[in-house]
């Protein structure tokens, strides 16, 4: 048996024909173009589909069903996004549209949701039946399985933990509150607490400054970690407070569901162990202790592909 993961995001769409071993055999990807009307939305799906299965030789016939995964509010009883401001859309019924394009009978989750469930099938939090993916990109993403299965709440939005507040009339978020803690432990909250560091300092011939060329518009997420490996101590200050920025909401989110696996992604986690230590240390210290057991804090281990793998068998869960 095979089956067929989307992944559909802002910026891509990524699709994959996927074994019953969890192994992608066929890709298709695109841009994501939006805002867009639904039925040009459907197209670039199918567009995608066909193109994985293509590329794994395969017909749709064979597939024992399409699975989803996008980002924002998503029913998966009715298989309509009821809102999505990355793609513009609401209460769009993207289920029964692609099932009527493509002839297969489709199950969707929110993009955060069906990462978590890959990295439960496949990845890091194999074996952890209550677990949190946590994903470090341009705001941060969560996806919570509870007794290996996705907890999305009555109203299909749970996990929206970036925006737990970490700093009252701290800075000012998307979502309309003050002190998220997207904004400093996302990616994008990363680099402003580097330029904001960068800023206050008053040597301009540091290692850090060096880095981006004198120019703070050239800071990224690995500034300060390089900076920080190079010996800066401005460097080190910077990482230093993102690990207490991103420990904050990680204990937050331990205390509340207490897993026995926490993983954490995105382009930030690429730092590896540099990230991992110091922020296990930081847990461990901060962590209510009622039983004495600690949750795991480790990296994910699927990367892009547990977005297409855990929704290429979201039908499981209908079962």
């Amino acid at each position: 048996m095979k089956y067929l993961g989307i992944d559909l995001g802002g910026t891509n769409i990524a699709a994959g024909v996927v074994t019953q071993d969890y192994q992608i055999i066929g890709r298709g990807k695109a841009k994501t173009t939006v805002p867009c009307s639904e039925e040009e939305m459907i197209i670039q799906l199918a567009n995608a589909a066909n193109a994985a299965l293509a590329d794994a030789n395969e017909s749709i016939e064979q597939m024992a069903w399409i699975g989803v995964g996008c980002p924002g509010a998503v029913n998966t009883d009715t298989g309509i996004i009821e809102f999505s401001s990355n793609l513009f859309f609401h209460n769009f019924r993207l289920k029964t549209k692609l099932e009527e394009k493509l002839g297969k009978k489709v199950f969707i989750a929110n993009d955060a949701n069906a990462a978590a469930y890959g990295e439960f099938l496949a990845g890091a939090l194999k074996g952890s039946q209550n677990s949190l993916a946590i994903t470090l990109g341009t705001g941060v993403g969560c996806g919570i399985i509870i007794h290996g299965r996705i907890y999305s709440s009555s109203n299909f939005s749970a996990g929206e933990m970036g925006h737990m507040v970490i700093e009252m009339n701290g800075r000012p978020c998307h979502c309309g509150r003050k002190g998220c803690w997207e904004r400093y432990a996302a990616a994008t909250g990363l680099k402003q607490t580097t330029r904001e560091f960068m800023e206050a300092s008053e040597d301009r011939t540091s290692p850090i400054w060096k880095l981006v060329n004198g120019n703070l518009e050239n800071i990224s997420g690995r500034t300060a970690f390089d900076a920080m490996r190079a010996g800066d101590p401005v460097g080190q200050a910077i990482v230093d407070q993102y690990i207490q920025h991103l420990g904050c909401g990680i204990t937050n989110a331990v205390n509340i569901f207490e897993p026995e696996t926490l993983c954490i992604g995105g382009g930030v986690s690429n730092e590896g162990n540099t990230l991992l230590e110091p922020l296990q240390e930081y847990v461990d210290k901060e962590q209510y202790p009622i039983t004495g057991k600690r949750t795991r804090v480790c990296l994910a281990q699927l990367g892009n592909d547990a977005g297409i793998i855990g929704a290429a068998f979201l039908g499981n869960l209908a079962e």
